[in-house]
């Protein structure tokens, strides 16, 4: 019992401070979409910021592959022996991503033709640019997600979780002094070159303010060593190094997925801005429910890995398996549901006109039938990580790459130097959001596959019941709030666009709540107790 509430009070904590990360970052991108649009600016910095924002999001961020590596470890050692392993950590990562920021400086040109080859020259430039600028962010990336890593394995959760919105910041600073300077020709080709460099720089800028933030409150843990160790015989060291290596691979393979999606989106008009604009309203609800979820379950994953707790190991993932359920399905339903209305409320105004949002509209309701998948994915990933297994996660995603090649080709129609093969099935941007979708469906399946093989035996079939009976309340919870919103004729300024999505998504929570607890889930009777505690009139 007192674990559950520690984990309840850990839980709580990274989800209020990953809120605000996620809030400062929504307020970035409706500044970005208003002074840009899906202009020249934005487009371009969606090619250059593949690279190093792979690496600070992936690398430097929670639950990515170092911050993993660091807290299945250090979750398990002494201060003093882990103070020791952060330092020869920080030295021999921080030596080959310094070697990595010289690379995307004097690769720029080429990286960006190989991830945009449909660029022209124009934007092309624009891109190689930005790039250069903010491949410094290599280097900051594995030194953010190894500090934060060591500061959750002692148990500080509120600054890994706060400390994106420090790069918000530094993005909304940069482009409120380009505002001082351009006026409302900020979004005008005259200013492409200037809000394209500023933008770069105030992301780097943002990445290294995270790094400077921890350095205070990993002293204050006694893990503050600011010095170069060679030290890598420790014991420590390998251990990080097996689980890291192959969750770094695997995590990239994911990333070559992404150069390829650009690849194809770069025959696209604005595709790579519009899945960049409807990613980040699928980032911030998917962002702040899996902090939720994997950062206190992953140092209790590491606890429970020997066979006499595996009774409890088993209780543990069924929990963040369906609680990753319970919580997406009901959310990627009300984003294909409201799409319109959310893109509308959210990012049209400024140099963002309909013609931008009939773009993202389509890209979200393709990103909320995968939310499940995205999410599921990254709990059983964090179960194989905790078993020291990074190779297995690795291989599946080795093989989603070829898959996903084949399904970007086969959704944008088939495209060969005479033309399309296939027209019919050109879905443009949507359609290779839902590749990508189909890949992590696969993968799943994949890995519950090999964890039941891995551990002997993991009761699928009920699993799957309740995923069945929670994808049936949220599919009726969503098309409740698509007939609401269809209905009704709501106003067409903000204020009517506001109550639109506010009361046609919390009519569709509500719904999916009764009926999923109706259907008999544990997880949602759960919830639906816990709701009635917090808020007495649901009660009634």
């Amino acid at each position: 019992m007192a674990e559950s509430k520690n984990l309840r009070r850990i839980a709580l904590v990274v989800a209020v401070a990953t809120a605000l990360s996620k809030v400062a970052g929504l307020v970035r991108q409706q500044a970005i979409a208003a002074a840009f649009g899906v202009g020249a600016a934005y487009d371009a910095y969606n090619y250059a910021y593949v690279l190093p924002g792979f690496l600070l999001i992936l690398l430097g961020g929670i639950n990515g592959p170092f911050h993993s590596a660091v807290v299945s470890v250090m979750a398990k050692q002494e201060r003093a022996e882990s103070a020791r392993l952060l330092a020869a950590i920080n030295t021999l990562v921080g030596l080959g991503l310094l070697g990595a920021t010289v690379l995307l400086v004097l690769l720029a040109d080429p990286l960006i033709t190989l991830v945009g080859p449909g660029l022209d020259q124009e934007l092309h430039d624009l891109a190689a640019l930005q790039l250069r600028l903010m491949a410094p962010m290599a280097l900051f990336a594995g030194l953010i997600g190894l500090g934060f890593g060591a500061l959750n394995a002692a148990d500080e959760y509120w600054l890994p979780a706060i400390s994106p919105l420090l790069s918000s910041l530094a993005v909304l600073l940069g482009l409120g002094l380009l505002w001082f300077q351009a006026g409302p020709a900020i979004g005008t080709a005259p200013w492409a070159l200037a809000g394209g460099a500023v933008l770069a720089l105030s992301t780097l800028g943002g990445a290294i303010l995270q790094w400077l933030i921890q350095l205070p409150a990993l002293a204050r843990q006694g893990l503050g060593q600011l010095r170069l160790s060679f030290n890598w015989k420790q014991p420590g060291v390998a251990e990080v190094l097996r689980v890291m290596g192959p969750a770094t691979l695997s995590s990239g393979m994911l990333q070559i997925n992404v150069y390829v999606d650009l690849f194809f989106a770069s025959g696209i008009s604005g595709a790579a801005a519009g899945l960049g604009y409807a990613g980040l309203l699928v980032q911030t609800p998917l962002g702040i429910l899996s902090n939720m979820l994997l950062v206190p379950l992953l140092p209790v994953f590491a606890r429970l890995t020997a066979p006499e707790d595996r009774d409890q190991l088993l209780q543990r993932i069924r929990q963040g398996v369906m609680l990753s359920n319970a919580s997406m399905l009901p959310l990627g339903a009300l984003m294909v549901a409201l799409a319109g209305p959310i893109v509308a409320l959210i990012y049209e105004r400024g140099a963002f006109n309909a013609s931008a949002a009939t773009l993202v509209v389509g890209i979200l309701m393709a990103y909320g039938v995968g939310m499940p998948a995205y999410l599921g994915r990254d709990v059983l990933v964090r179960v194989f990580y905790a078993l020291g297994d990074g190779n297995t996660p690795f291989r599946i995603s080795m093989a989603g790459i070829g898959l996903n090649a084949a399904l970007d080709w086969l959704l944008v129609g088939c495209p060969t130097p005479d033309g399309l093969l296939l027209p019919q099935l050109n879905f443009q941007a949507p359609g290779l959001v839902l590749a990508t979708v189909g890949v992590n469906v696969v993968s799943c399946i994949a890995l519950l596959l090999a964890l039941r093989s891995k551990l002997g035996a993991l009761p699928i079939g009920p699993w799957a019941k309740d995923s069945g009976l929670l994808t049936l309340a949220a599919l009726l919870g969503g098309l409740l709030a698509w007939l609401l919103a269809t209905a009704v004729a709501w106003p067409p300024n903000l204020l009517g666009k506001l109550l639109q999505v506010s009361i046609c998504g919390g009519v569709g929570a509500v719904s999916y709540g009764l009926i999923a607890g109706g259907l008999g889930v544990a997880e949602a009777r759960e919830l639906g107790r816990t709701l009635a505690a917090k808020l007495p009139f649901l009660k009634n």
